[in-house]
């Protein structure tokens, strides 16, 4: 696995890409886990909790993912690193650039994801790099989520 001094801006470019890597690992997306999740954020709407309705009146015949559940999804469907920052003593969630649900993830579906490094640069809190990362419905050619992560090692 090759190491990047977090420091480093320069060799770090070699991770900034137009291509995705591989694919991580599935998830299924269960009923239970949309129970689960409806519980906690207290979005309980029937498109995702009601199954005998969806069957009746939803344009997809079935309960589906609330997008933020896909969203918390990602660190499960994460792949194996092909490289490693190092040196650095934080590391900082800062955000996102861009957040968009572009598709309906059913549940029964399983997910996986990928993702690209899009941009590394200094700021004055450290080096920050932008990750890309898209979450498709296996099989489906679009993604379902298309997402921007920031973060800064400093």
């Amino acid at each position: 696995m090759k190491q990047y001094k977090h420091d480093d801006v320069e060799a770090l470019q070699e991770l900034v890409s137009e291509e995705f890597g591989d694919w991580g690992a599935q998830v299924e997306v269960t009923q239970a886990m949309v129970n689960q999740f409806a519980e906690l954020s207290g979005d309980d709407y029937w498109l995702h909790t009601d199954p005998e309705k969806c069957k009746e009146m939803s344009p997809f015949g079935t309960t589906v993912a609330h997008g933020f559940l896909t969203l918390i999804l990602l660190p499960r469907l994460g792949g194996e690193p092909t490289w490693e920052i190092t040196g650095f003593n934080n590391m900082l969630n800062y955000g996102s650039n861009k957040l968009r649900f572009t598709g309906v993830v059913p549940v029964g579906s399983t997910l996986q994801a990928r993702s690209r490094i899009k941009e590394i640069s200094q700021s004055p809190k450290g080096t920050m790099v932008v990750m890309e990362q898209h979450v498709h419905v296996v099989g489906e050619e679009r993604p379902a989520l298309v997402y921007e992560l920031i973060f800064i090692y400093m």
